[in-house]
């Protein structure tokens, strides 16, 4: 099932498009001003974001800009505005696909899959020596291994995978237990703790990457 940021300030629309999607296993989260999409994408993972453009404070142009600041989520702008150049400009500010209203359900459903189907999964990361090879199921740095348990390796990837986002416990505990788990917040901060030590244990400068975000959770910095 993949998950949908559905972003527009009416609320009318934001209810249609979760109508026409939520049959087709999408999950919808919904926004209706920019500042409100930022804040769930800072703390959440999402596979696509369906972008108003005409939006008070903020307009989608710019949230767009803002978005790709802090993730490479695929964006799709869905806007009465119809434009050659206003089509241009969405996509040369950094969204994936542009559909304009009135739009076909149909067109829009193949558009998001067209661009699901072209995210690679992420199978190899290199930071400054250290090495997560999702293939291998192996963390190596300066080629030397790093023997991390299945959850140690799988919570460090996907705060690889997505660098400078913050994830709170109970994401990672969706993401990496499970939804129907009883692992509680304390057995993250355990892993994270763990994981940690080995990593600088081994020589890597972890302290620059891996951050503790005090009350909220964790994210791996993309630059030290």
């Amino acid at each position: 099932m993949y998950k949908v940021l559905l972003v527009d300030n009416e609320k009318r629309m934001l209810d249609l498009l979760a109508l026409y999607l939520k049959p087709h296993h999408y999950t919808c989260q919904k926004a209706q001003d920019a500042q409100e999409a930022l804040a769930y994408i800072e703390k959440e993972t999402f596979d696509i974001v369906l972008l108003d453009i005409m939006m008070p404070d903020m307009d989608g142009w710019e949230l767009c800009q803002e978005i790709r600041k802090i993730s490479e989520v695929p964006i799709i702008m869905v806007t009465a505005r119809d434009q050659k150049d206003d089509v241009v400009k969405g996509l040369m500010l950094g969204a994936d696909d542009y559909i304009t209203k009135p739009f076909n359900e149909d067109e829009l459903l193949a558009r998001i899959k067209a661009l699901l189907r072209r995210q690679k999964p992420v199978n190899h990361i290199k930071i400054n020596g250290l090495l997560w090879d999702g293939d291998r199921y192996e963390l190596s740095y300066q080629s030397r291994p790093i023997k991390l348990t299945p959850k140690e390796f799988m919570v460090l990837g996907h705060l690889m995978k997505h660098p400078n986002q913050v994830f709170t416990r109970e994401r990672l505990i969706e993401l990496i237990w499970g939804f129907d788990s009883d692992t509680e917040g304390r057995t993250v901060d355990s892993h994270v703790r763990n994981m940690r030590e080995k990593i600088k244990q081994a020589g890597f400068p972890v302290e620059n990457y891996f951050k503790t975000v005090w009350g909220i959770g964790y994210k791996w910095l993309e630059e030290s």
